[in-house]
């Protein structure tokens, strides 16, 4: 895909990997809009990248009327959007039996209905032009059960199944899908685990998805990245030792 003055709408932008995706596809030469609920963290990500090319759009993903009014505000700003990266997801880390009701629903909601709402948004408005590309961020939690995030693995493993889907759906639209799958990165979401100590030093950074996503979007048409693992290279949990 050619990004130059294409349009992409980033979720969970304010902030760590969103907001690196965002930087990252301006210098493209991408029109990128801001999406996300925290409205003073949003003005602050969009002062920061400081650009005419840039929007910003408070936006509840778990609402499909907000994530409507997102469409809405893309196209009447810079026309038809080419790129949608789902990236909003949060997670409360707990032993199973410490979880609220209220915790399990948030996760579910913003990671997995999310999800499944911007994809809905994103196919209705690349569906008429033949050609886009939605890009989830999941995570290597989809990959396998880790204790004190059982839930947040139950929501991106609904994540990576719904993500296959949409692929097949997509596909005939000419729609490329693709699932991006990071492990541990150095970013807020680990502002809540005082339960466990991550162990940061092996953590990628958010520039790293970024580059990652970046790789994807250039590819030609023709190809489709359907799923690709990113991982530091001393992150070793699913090596084999020598």
């Amino acid at each position: 895909m050619n990004l130059t003055q294409q349009t992409a709408v980033v979720t969970g932008a304010a902030q760590g990997i969103g907001l690196a995706i965002s930087r990252s596809l301006l210098d493209a030469g991408m029109n990128v809009v801001l999406a996300d609920i925290n409205e003073a963290a949003l003005r602050t990500a969009s002062q920061e990248l400081g650009s005419d090319r840039c929007l910003e759009v408070t936006c509840d993903v778990t609402q499909a009327q907000s994530v409507s009014w997102l469409v809405e505000s893309t196209e009447a700003r810079f026309g038809p959007i080419a790129v949608w990266i789902n990236n909003a997801g949060l997670a409360r880390h707990r032993w199973i039996p410490d979880y609220t009701e209220a915790e399990i629903d948030l996760m579910l909601d913003v990671n997995l209905k999310g999800t499944i709402l911007g994809s809905q948004a994103a196919l209705r408005s690349m569906i008429p032009h033949k050609s886009g590309h939605i890009i989830n961020i999941i995570s290597t939690a989809s990959l396998r059960g880790i204790p004190s995030e059982s839930v947040y693995c139950a929501a991106k493993w609904g994540v990576r199944g719904f993500t296959q889907g949409l692929a097949e759906e997509a596909a005939p639209h000419r729609i490329r899908v693709t699932a991006l799958l990071p492990g541990g990165v150095d970013t807020a979401f680990w502002n809540d685990a005082s339960n466990r100590e991550a162990p940061k030093q092996l953590f990628l950074q958010p520039k790293h998805i970024a580059d990652g996503v970046l790789s994807c979007l250039k590819m030609d048409d023709f190809c489709v990245p359907r799923e690709l693992v990113l991982r530091s290279l001393d992150d070793s949990d699913f090596s084999v030792s020598p």
